[in-house]
């Protein structure tokens, strides 16, 4: 178990740090701690990322220290965890105050900063009086007379009334929040307006927002985008606050698109692409590639390595599970065969299912011609019987 003293307070750290490679830095919400980002950590690790998480002050493992807090407490135990760890730049990943943390950090210390993904946060997050409100009712009755109500505000609509095993679990992790830590921070992101520093931000940031997230609105999230410089905005369908529970695989994606974007230079495209290739379409596909690779076609394997892969799949605009279902109803209303039993093959690493399939092929009837998609469909159905056969 890692620990961090700073300011007078023990935070709980957890570092898995892959050196030479981009390291992310998760900053969780309030009422939660560090585990809400343990599946989103695994996909990166897959991926060769490292991950620095640790539960801010007052939340978890780590001590509430003296009340109470601003935004910038915040701020300087980020400063300390990643001085104490090692790490001179990463990108930042921030969950609701978590995003204004990082957004504090961008103003404070740029230098820190290769890029900043904003989840479903704010420049401001409700008003003045909605948290003097919960702030008296926590006192009152601690954080559990407010946590359905923050659960609705969590989760999408269906999730919560499922009642799903990420429901219940951050459930448990909410009410067993320290109550003092909770009322500081609700405190803190009640007085924060981070628009000037929005506004400043010099790094390259993608904001994310939940479908159904009722606590910061995708409206909210999209206007803190709109004040930023050059910022991108991507909707998670059908999550609502925490898509790092309801939806880790789609946030993992986003994630992974832009750190290669923003960590690979035009003249390494090569590098970022050919693991992105190696992703998609697997080891042994690409390393049967580059054994065949002659001469004659050298410079082709290149040109789509860096072209295909690591200029357009390697981009965070989409999934690989979109990407993947978009180019096989490209090559399916084309007629390439080849390369649709290939990328069929790809979905395994993707996440696109056959039903994603189905419905890509769809479209493709509509738009192409039904002999195209007639065809297509013989493809993938051989295709995806070959590869159950296969395990």
């Amino acid at each position: 178990m890692r620990v961090v003293r700073t300011g007078g307070t023990t935070l709980h750290v957890e570092a898995h740090l892959a050196p030479g490679r981009p390291t992310v830095v998760f900053l969780n919400s309030l009422g939660s701690d560090l585990r809400i980002w343990d599946e989103v950590v695994e996909a990166l690790a897959r991926s060769g990322v490292g991950a620095l998480r640790y539960d801010l002050r007052g939340q978890g493992l780590s001590d509430t220290g003296t009340t109470p807090y601003r935004i910038a407490d915040h701020v300087a135990d980020l400063e300390a965890v990643l001085a104490s760890c090692g790490v001179a730049r990463a990108t930042i990943c921030g969950l609701s105050v978590g995003g204004m943390i990082a957004l504090g950090l961008a103003e404070k210390r740029p230098e820190l900063v290769a890029g900043l993904v904003l989840c479903c946060t704010g420049h401001r997050i409700g008003t003045s009086e909605s948290w003097n409100a919960r702030i008296a009712a926590v006192e009152n009755g601690g954080v559990r007379a407010v946590a359905e109500t923050v659960l609705q505000g969590w989760f999408s609509p269906n999730a919560y009334r499922d009642n799903t095993a990420g429901v219940a679990l951050c459930r448990n992790m909410l009410t067993r929040s320290p109550v003092d830590g909770y009322l500081a921070t609700c405190a803190a992101v009640r007085d924060a307006d981070l628009e000037p520093a929005a506004r400043g931000v010099t790094a390259p940031v993608l904001c994310i927002a939940g479908e159904h997230d009722r606590a910061t609105p995708p409206q909210l999230v999209g206007a803190l985008s709109a004040l930023i410089p050059g910022a991108r905005l991507a909707v998670i369908p059908g999550a609502g606050h925490m898509p790092c529970v309801e939806a880790p695989v789609i946030l993992a994606d986003h994630l992974l698109g832009f750190v290669r974007e923003i960590s690979a230079p035009a003249a390494d495209r090569f590098t970022a692409g050919m693991a992105v290739r190696r992703h998609v379409l697997g080891e042994a596909h690409v390393d049967a590639a580059e054994h065949n690779k002659t001469k004659l076609d050298a410079d082709f394997q290149r040109f789509i390595t860096e072209g295909a892969w690591g200029s357009v799949w390697s981009r965070s605009g989409l999934t690989l599970r979109e990407r993947s279902m978009l180019t096989i109803a490209l090559l399916a209303a084309l007629g390439h065969d080849g390369e649709l039993a290939m990328h069929t093959r790809a979905t395994r690493n993707t996440g696109a299912a056959p039903e994603d399939i189905a419905e890509a092929l769809l479209h493709v009837a509509v738009y192409a011609g039904v002999p195209a998609a007639n065809k297509a469909f013989q493809t993938v159905k051989k295709t995806l019987k070959a590869m159950e056969e296969e395990t």
